[in-house]
């Protein structure tokens, strides 16, 4: 084992020892969690849109693709958990496995999986919100529900250019203020919003299962229209890469490591036991809707309020948008729950401004790196479509997932002999089997969103060139002397 290693997980676990944290979280908080940050726009919005322009009925392997791939990572994800106990997701265990930089490009990059999942999740219930006020004869003007040039329908069927996204602004900040006030408070909440959602989504596959139609799922893989990522196998891909969206959130069990009782015991089982659930109910939901509804009319915001209206259960309708909002506000939660928390972690090792990992007297939460990730999110949530802030999520969590599943071979060779309180199976196959399949839907995704990426890093390198590295210096000379 190198004497980085070594030195690098001693360091993280007395930091873990001394967190000023409230540990606060069972396994079932966490699982909560978990489930809280998964079922969210991914199978309430994305569903819809994924089948009608990629996969078609298809959609259903390509769910299985992405939870097959993030079950690889996962379970990568838990054997790190298990030894480095920290805050701080995959940007702690990078700065275990390989280094500084390293440490700062994931933590750069882990800010598209979170904080813009967090803006889109925000914008997926912003629509859901507007269609249940529109059925409270309630109408917000149009063009303060969607980004800037997003066209949609007005009123008396004007076409309306967007120009803020105001429910989803707002609905960030309000999520902000509810972590602020407390770990505890905001995972009471999100698990009493994770039951009503799961038992709304389960009420959706059971009531519409009699109006599933064969016709509507046949072919069950649409031929390819000539255009890679529309439908047959490269859509399957498309889809799947598209749908790796749905299943971001599990990983955030992780990020509360400092704030869980038992995190050894609790982490690995937070994160497994949320994916195996969630991957049941959106198979379940998904061979529903699309055997309901015909896959090209599902290019809609609100999906499963149209299959609902499809069978004529005019009841369920109101409840599935209600059980919309309640989702992924929850959803909403866990993503800034684990941005803060990651910025904390960040903080702590001279990364970021000290202010990031200041904690509030009372609350023992990071408020003033909540309040100024909700206010940043909030702008991006107004601002941003959906289609854009949903492709630069999947490809910033799949980079971090890639480099979670090398980063479990690295300290198997380098560090045997770290206590492993849960071990991946299948060493090497299954972190190169999760490697490969992120791979893979990175490279299904659109040419403009690997654009996009490449751009998004080179502005974190100067930021960690021009400040992060020195500061980083300061606050390991700072260490030392107090050890000394």
């Amino acid at each position: 084992m190198s004497l980085f290693h070594r030195k690098a997980i001693e360091d993280l676990r007395k930091d873990a020892e001394r967190s000023p944290l409230r540990r606060a979280l069972g396994p079932l908080a966490l699982t909560a969690l978990g489930i809280g940050s998964v079922i969210g726009t991914g199978i309430f919005v994305l569903t819809g849109t994924a089948a009608s322009q990629n996969a078609g009925p298809a959609l259903v392997i390509s769910m299985i693709i992405a939870g097959v791939g993030c079950a690889f990572a996962g379970l990568c994800y838990a054997e790190l958990a298990s030894m480095i106990p920290v805050a701080g997701s995959a940007y702690t265990y990078a700065y275990a496995t390989s280094g500084e930089l390293v440490a700062w490009i994931i933590g750069w990059d882990l800010v598209l999986e979170y904080a813009l999942s967090a803006a889109t999740v925000a914008v997926g219930w912003s629509g859901y919100c507007v269609s249940l006020l529109d059925d409270l004869g309630i109408h917000l003007p149009a063009s303060l529900t969607a980004a800037p040039g997003v066209m949609l329908t007005g009123a008396e069927g004007m076409v309306v250019t967007g120009v803020f996204n105001l429910p989803a602004s707002l609905i960030v900040l309000a999520v902000s203020g509810l972590l602020i006030l407390g770990i505890r408070q905001s995972a009471g909440a999100n698990t009493v919003l994770v039951i009503i959602k799961t038992a709304v989504l389960i009420l959706f596959v059971a009531a519409g299962a009699a109006y599933v139609r064969s016709e509507n799922l046949t072919p069950f893989i649409p031929a390819n229209t000539g255009e890679f990522g529309r439908f047959g196998w490269s859509g399957v891909l498309r889809g799947a890469a598209v749908m790796f969206f749905a299943y971001i959130g599990f990983d955030a069990v992780s990020t509360a490591a400092q704030e869980a009782k038992n995190p050894q015991r609790d982490l690995p089982i937070g994160m497994l036991l949320s994916l195996a659930i969630c991957t049941v109910i959106y198979v379940a939901v998904a061979l529903v809707l699309l055997g309901i509804v015909p896959y090209p009319e599902l290019n809609v915001p609100d999906p499963l309020a149209v299959g609902i209206d499809r069978t004529g259960l005019k009841w369920l309708s109101p409840l599935v948008k209600v059980s919309a909002l309640f989702g992924l506000f929850s959803t909403m939660l866990v993503q800034l729950l684990g941005q803060t928390r990651i910025f904390y972690s960040m903080s702590h090792d001279g990364l970021l401004p000290k202010a990031f990992s200041a904690v509030h007297p009372k609350y023992r939460t990071p408020y003033l790196s909540t309040a100024v990730t909700g206010i940043v999110v909030s702008i991006a949530a107004g601002l941003v479509p959906i289609a854009v802030l949903g492709q630069l999520v999947s490809m910033g969590t799949l980079l971090a997932f890639v480099l979670v599943c090398i980063g479990i071979l690295i300290l198997r060779r380098t560090s045997p002999e770290i206590p492993r309180p849960f071990r991946t199976p299948g060493l090497p196959w299954v972190p190169i089997a999760g490697a490969l399949i992120c791979l893979v839907q990175m490279f299904s995704l659109p040419v403009t969103t690997w654009e996009r990426l490449v751009v998004w890093l080179a502005i974190g390198l100067v930021i960690y060139f021009s400040y992060s590295r020195r500061g980083a210096a300061v606050t390991r000379a700072a260490r030392r002397a107090v050890a000394a």
